[in-house]
């Protein structure tokens, strides 16, 4: 075996790892995404954003789950305004 063709196989088998890291943020981040709807806005939005931006930044492999991760970010971010405009907390209310 020559230098370059270990050299070959070692940079191989780092982008592979890179890979793998973006594909699990973007699955992450689509899951806090989503999740971040219902609890926690606050702090699952942004952090889906963070993850989702990082996946694209990555080239990951799936780029739709990261680009839904992002849209569900921000609507987390949306829905926290609409309740603190609405009635003045951060938190869910649906009784009268």
């Amino acid at each position: 075996m020559t230098l370059a063709t270990a050299l070959t196989r070692s940079t191989r088998r780092e982008a592979g790892k890179v890979s793998r890291e973006a594909d699990g943020l973007a699955v992450a981040s689509f899951v806090l995404g989503l999740l971040g709807l219902l609890v926690m806005n606050i702090l699952l939005g942004p952090t889906a954003i963070v993850m989702a931006v990082i996946a694209l930044a990555r080239s990951t492999a799936r780029r739709g789950r990261a680009l839904l991760g992002l849209a569900l970010g921000i609507a987390d971010l949306v829905v926290l305004g609409v309740l603190v405009t609405a009635n003045g907390t951060v938190s869910w209310s649906l009784g009268g």
